[in-house]
């Protein structure tokens, strides 16, 4: 479906354009960012993850002409009702402050006895703008909230989440190696599921 081909992937993010690079190698495909047909970024007025994954990756096979993929990512915390969900990145009001995003994130927990939350990732491929059936993949990752930041590793929420699989000894993601985290994360879990679909559908 796409061995040796183009696709285009909706962010500028030199990081993520890697990842992605390194994680289809076994497709023979090249990777590249939006920036290279001048996509401007879209707005993600979607109500979900899944739909802000599609809106981006329509917006780019669009203009570009190509197959396109997305994700789209964030936290979940039940006593919230889903909160900070899709505004995780602009939670406290100015994208990517982790430091403001995390002091609202304690404030609004004070005092909740359920701690219970979700990394959740989700990733979108469109053969073509109109793609009636975009291949979607999701991840999730279970965890709790702590009720202090802890951890110099990663970055945005993970400070305050502590996975499943640290629960006993209450460690953060933040306070985890990068490898073990590349493990059993919602993006590596994302990736997995992703990754099957291609594979199913070539």
């Amino acid at each position: 479906m796409m061995q040796g081909g183009k696709i285009v992937l909706a962010s500028n993010n030199a990081g993520k354009l890697r990842e992605f690079s390194a994680l289809l190698a076994d497709f023979a495909c090249e990777i590249l960012p939006q920036s290279a047909f001048s996509v401007p970024d879209v707005e993600e007025n979607g109500k979900s993850f899944i739909e802000n994954a599609i809106i981006k990756a329509r917006n780019a096979a669009e203009i570009s002409g190509l197959p396109a993929i997305a994700d789209d990512s964030g936290l979940m915390v039940e006593a919230l009702d889903g909160e900070p969900g899709i505004f995780s990145a602009r939670y406290a009001g100015m994208h990517g402050d982790d430091a403001a995003n995390n002091q609202k994130l304690l404030e609004k927990m004070a005092g909740k006895q359920n701690r219970r939350a979700a990394f959740v990732c989700t990733i979108a491929y469109l053969r073509s703008p109109n793609d009636p059936l975009p291949l979607i993949a999701t991840g999730i990752w279970q965890g709790t909230i702590a009720d202090k930041l802890s951890g110099a590793n990663g970055f945005g929420y993970d400070p305050l989440f502590i996975p499943d699989e640290y629960s006993q000894s209450a460690k953060t993601s933040a306070e985890i190696s990068k490898e073990e985290k590349n493990k059993i994360s919602h993006r590596a879990l994302c990736v997995k599921q992703f990754l099957q679909m291609l594979k199913n559908n070539n």
